[in-house]
């Protein structure tokens, strides 16, 4: 039992790296094709960019089928792989992008701070010089702020200086933009 919680939680855990590697090196390289429509405006429910949580939910439900078949612990890495992408469900598709009827804007502590670091994610124009590719980590405001004043050479969606002085600026304006 003791050994199936860890797997989870260390599973659950290492699923924030794994994203963060894929938005940056698969989302924003080889993978851009699908995930464009995330950095554009939406018209209805879905978005080609949806296809990689099908991808990261067939894998996980392989991983548990393979597990429940005697391939132990699978269905432990499958099941954390599925916890994480219910918190990325309910923090990056509800709560920043408000793909959900509860729109929630948060004001103070870590969810502003996710909040804040993904919209300025969405700050840059296209693929290259975004910042904060987590979807449960926030990196310090501050840190993205010096990151987006250094990438300025890109098109920006707004003037860099609103988005590297502002954040709470960017952040209601991005969030009426989607």
């Amino acid at each position: 039992m003791f050994t199936s919680l860890l797997t989870f939680l260390v599973t659950l855990a290492a699923m924030e790296g794994v994203a963060y590697f894929a938005h940056k090196h698969v989302m924003h390289g080889f993978g851009w094709g699908w995930h464009r429509s995330h950095h554009e405006p939406r018209t209805g429910w879905f978005e080609k960019n949806d296809l990689y949580a099908v991808v990261f939910a067939v894998l996980a439900i392989v991983l548990i089928a393979l597990g429940t078949g005697g391939w132990y612990p699978l269905q432990w890495i499958g099941a954390g792989m599925t916890a994480y992408g219910v918190l990325y469900f309910v923090a990056h598709d509800g709560l920043v992008h408000h793909r959900w009827p509860l729109r929630i804007v948060p004001r103070r502590g870590y969810a502003k701070r996710l909040y804040q670091a993904h919209l300025m994610h969405h700050a840059v124009k296209g693929r290259e010089g975004c910042v904060s590719f987590g979807f449960l980590y926030a990196p310090p405001i501050a840190r993205l702020r010096e990151q987006l004043r250094a990438r300025q050479g890109g098109p920006l969606k707004r003037p860099a200086a609103d988005a590297a002085t502002a954040p709470d600026r960017v952040v209601d304006r991005a969030a009426s933009e989607r």
